[in-house]
């Protein structure tokens, strides 16, 4: 697991327990594992209710340049979202940024109903998963709905007029990063950031900036009663196009989910767009391991395939 993950003492949460709910007494904490960068635990009090905290990295270290701010970013969708009433997202009921009990920013949340998705594997039909797939384009749809004055992450003040500026900085800030690691992209930044200026006309048609999961994978969807019953880690919202979110690319994207959110086929424009956003996306896996110290290249390897067959599909 990476090096981002703050993990605390069963005394520390016990104290940042207290001062989110005085009234109350920690009984016992879990750890949950199947995020992959912030610390989270289940935390029981001894009047049977429960909350889960997650406590954000306190120095940083592993966390990539579009990474902004991401606990930030993350209450705030989530309290956007509530307010939409988009599909059901946990309550914040307490946000520290203070930094006296424990070295990251932290936040206590209600506990959603059911299981991840991802979580759930093969005891799912066919059947059920086109159906959750479904919902979940249902769902992606009511997100996107919800619309923004300017383009830009959550996390951070910054902001973009036009899509085609956020973007460029997205697509800078992974070939940093990947360059003060020396990882081995297999093609130079100045190469990627040229097409990208060629392909400027098909980013100026968005105009509108709409509110992005961005990480919406199956494993961020909880499933109850083989329905969809919410979504959890809005980290890495943005202010972007829809297509950017993790359920349009190569490797997830399927008919049943673009029949929920009621767009099977794509102008020119929006699939050269999507195949920037693949780019994206597998130059940011290819990069990640050196920023997280996995304790192995597996990831990097997977992801290589996939940029180079997107890479392949953009130019031509």
């Amino acid at each position: 697991m990476g090096i981002t993950k703050n993990r605390q003492s069963d005394e520390v949460i016990a104290r940042m327990a207290q001062k989110a709910f005085p009234k109350k007494q920690m009984e016992a904490c879990k750890e949950l594992t199947e995020g992959m960068c912030n610390a989270a635990y289940l935390v029981t009090f001894t009047d049977g209710s429960k909350s889960i905290v997650k406590i954000a990295s306190g120095d940083g270290k592993g966390l990539m340049s579009n990474e902004v701010n991401m606990m930030q970013a993350e209450v705030e969708a989530m309290r956007i979202v509530r307010k939409h009433n988009a599909v059901k997202v946990a309550e914040v009921y307490y946000y520290d940024t203070s930094h006296t009990i424990c070295d990251g920013n932290y936040f206590f949340m209600e506990v959603l109903e059911g299981k991840s998705c991802s979580s759930l594997g093969d005891t799912l039909t066919e059947e059920e998963k086109s159906r959750i797939n479904y919902e979940a384009g249902q769902i992606e749809r009511n997100i996107t709905s919800i619309c923004g004055e300017k383009f830009g992450f959550l996390g951070e003040k910054k902001r973009y007029e036009k899509l085609f500026y956020f973007f460029h900085q997205m697509i800078s800030n992974v070939l940093s990063d990947a360059k003060k690691k020396e990882v081995d992209l297999g093609i130079s930044a100045d190469e990627v950031l040229q097409q990208l200026v060629q392909h400027k006309p098909y980013f100026e048609e968005v105009t509108q900036p709409v509110l992005v999961h961005w990480d919406m994978w199956e494993g961020n969807i909880f499933i109850k009663d083989k329905h969809v019953s919410g979504i959890i880690d809005w980290e890495r919202a943005v202010w972007g196009e829809a297509f950017i979110d993790d359920r349009f690319r190569r490797a997830s994207r399927n008919q049943d989910f673009l029949r929920g959110y009621g767009q099977e086929e794509f102008s020119e424009a929006e699939q050269k767009r999507i195949y920037w956003y693949d780019v994206l996306l597998y130059l940011t896996m290819m990069t990640e391991g050196a920023y997280r110290e996995y304790e192995d290249d597996g990831q990097y390897q997977w992801a290589k395939p996939m940029f180079e067959a997107s890479w392949k599909e953009l130019v031509s």
